[in-house]
């Protein structure tokens, strides 16, 4: 667990320079991130001294050039205003495959061509085309390997969480987290239905869904979503918005959530209560909410926790890690985010680094408060994980006072 207790404000400071920097690299991003993505690999793998036939060299510059027209245009037609599925799959596809392909061209790009140099293997255009193959082999076994991780049921992730003002009548709640789902293009109603049937074996007193449900409206992505109507809970099922609600009318999705019988704790709190001890669950809008433009949603934690008692422990729901800082300011006990996907597709986690606090797994923020960061139960766009696995979390919170 990471403790950020003792954190500097200069630390504070060097977060806000790097999503400064951040910010102004999304600006570009757009542009040059297809052309760095095909380019890169097409030069790594053509044109650095392998001396390949012409056929070959013409046949794959026309398939690089190929793939460099297509992401952007398939990404336009699938998650723009035509969301045509089918494209949305293509470019996502293309997404994840150059992401890989660009990562290990220029790892390998350098270091296996570093290394066979000082091995002394080889002539130069030996070596050129050794780094060609292994690209290629190297990047086909991830996609592959990653696929795999993206399209199973994820594996359950099990943990004590001790809470220092939790009552002893609370010690032992089991907690189970689900977040980021994101039913899409790619149908993944029987998915669904194999996570919450591993939902209820875990006997569940709370369940939680901290957002990003779909990506679509909730009318296009009912039948992936209506499983969720079978979760189990002792105690309540909760949920709360996460930012891609807000690319898809996000008010469907909380009266969807309703509909099946979860609660949705929009800048609200329930109270739960156990052998004469109670906890405040709360949940929030995602930071993302006030911008939407939709009427009411916000994220609002003095509203979520207005008219609990203070001296109660606090268990708060919020899509994004970031919102730690007001959590903390507020002396929340626990939050539960996911957002990060723990970055998805290695090594992407680095820019996720940039705009979050935490990337996976339970850290400290302030004196009380603990935050525990789920990598994610779906994907997002591209079908893929990769040194990234999803997660169903049960969380067992323990009291200081237990016998």
């Amino acid at each position: 667990m990471t403790d950020t207790s003792n954190a500097r404000p200069a630390e504070g400071e060097a977060q806000a320079s790097r999503q400064s920097r951040l910010l102004s690299l999304m600006r570009y991003l757009p542009l040059i991130a297809p052309v760095l993505l095909w380019v890169v690999p097409c030069w790594v793998l053509l044109y650095t001294g392998q001396h390949w036939p012409v056929p070959v060299t013409v046949a794959g510059t026309a398939l690089f050039v190929l793939g460099l027209a297509a992401m952007p245009l398939a990404m336009m037609r699938g998650h723009g205003r035509r969301q045509q599925d089918r494209a949305a799959i293509i470019g996502d596809t293309l997404l994840g495959g150059s992401w890989v392909l660009f990562t290990w061209s220029v790892l390998l790009g350098v270091l296996l061509r570093l290394a066979l140099t000082v091995a002394g293997v080889g002539e130069s255009e030996d070596r050129a085309r050794i780094v060609t193959w292994a690209v290629l082999g190297v990047s086909a076994a991830l996609l592959v390997w990653g696929y795999v991780e993206a399209r199973r049921v994820p594996r359950v992730r099990r943990l004590d969480v001790p809470l220092a003002r939790l009552g002893a009548g609370l010690d032992g709640l089991r907690v189970v987290l689900i977040t980021d789902t994101h039913y899409g293009p790619l149908d993944r109603a029987r998915w669904s239905a194999r996570v919450c049937e591993t939902v209820n074996t875990l006997e569940a007193d709370l369940v939680c869904h901290t957002g990003d449900i779909a990506d679509g409206t909730a009318e296009r992505r009912r039948a992936q979503a209506t499983p969720l109507a079978t979760v189990r809970a002792t105690e309540a099922r909760v949920y709360v918005t996460g930012n891609h609600e807000y690319y898809s009318e996000a008010q469907g999705w909380v009266d969807l959530m309703d509909e099946l019988g979860w609660e949705p704790l929009r800048n609200r709190h329930l109270l739960l209560e156990r052998g004469g001890d109670t906890l405040v669950v709360a949940g929030v809008d995602d930071v993302t909410a006030e911008s939407s433009g939709l009427v009411g949603h916000r994220a609002h934690l003095a509203g979520a926790l207005d008219g609990a008692d203070p001296g109660l422990p606090v268990l708060l729901l919020a899509h994004q890690p970031k919102f730690v800082d007001r959590a903390a300011a507020a002396g929340i006990d626990l939050q539960l985010s996911g957002h990060t996907h723990g970055g998805q597709i290695w090594p992407f986690h680095h820019l996720v680094r940039l705009d979050q606090p935490a990337l996976a797994g339970l850290s400290r923020h302030g004196v009380r408060t603990l935050l525990y960061t789920s990598r994610g139960t779906g994907f997002w766009g591209p079908p893929f994980r990769v040194f990234a696995p999803s997660e169903i979390t049960l969380l067992v919170l323990r009291s200081p006072q237990r016998p």
